[in-house]
């Protein structure tokens, strides 16, 4: 299985103009918890794709972009 979420996270958020701190502070977290996500060190939990996926205005399938192999 291969996802895109970490380029996509980092993508939408330069796309809305949200530092990595003003989008953890969106998600109630600290911007550590954005760049561990943008970076592959960790991966959001459901309740947080789904906080991203409304905060950016997409569907969790195009920020997931999810392939199975």
């Amino acid at each position: 299985m291969t996802t895109k979420i970490a380029e996509n996270i980092r993508f939408y958020r330069k796309q809305l103009g949200l530092t990595q701190e003003e989008l953890a502070h969106l998600l109630c977290g600290k911007k550590s918890l954005v760049s561990n996500y943008e970076n592959g060190y960790s991966t959001p939990d459901v309740y947080t794709l789904c906080r991203l996926a409304e905060i950016f205005g997409v569907t969790l399938d195009e920020l997931v972009e999810w392939k199975g192999e």
